[in-house]
């Protein structure tokens, strides 16, 4: 699907100018940006609605690791004592 999109002049200017520096097409260069964004706020969206999905389950349960607790199993790990993550408590 062909998708075309207006740009102003200075923009326009600044990715023809990097894209032959890199040796680059100016699409390719655009087509990256806009993938490169698309996959940084698909991300951003699935951290934000699993962080939404823990605090509705913290809300319906009170089960959690406090931040100490966390820090000290991380702390372990690479260590010749690593340990398991700890269980969830009220």
């Amino acid at each position: 699907m062909a998708t075309s999109i207006k740009i102003d002049d200075t923009l326009k200017s600044r990715v023809h100018q990097l894209a032959n520096q890199r040796h680059r097409s100016p699409q390719g260069m655009i087509q990256e940006a806009i993938e490169q964004y698309i996959e940084r706020e698909e991300a951003r969206e699935r951290f934000k609605q699993e962080a939404l999905a823990s605090w509705q389950s913290y809300q319906e349960t009170g089960r959690h690791l406090s931040g100490q607790e966390v820090r000290t199993w991380l702390n372990t790990w690479g260590t010749d004592d690593e340990k398991q993550i700890p269980e969830c408590h009220k």
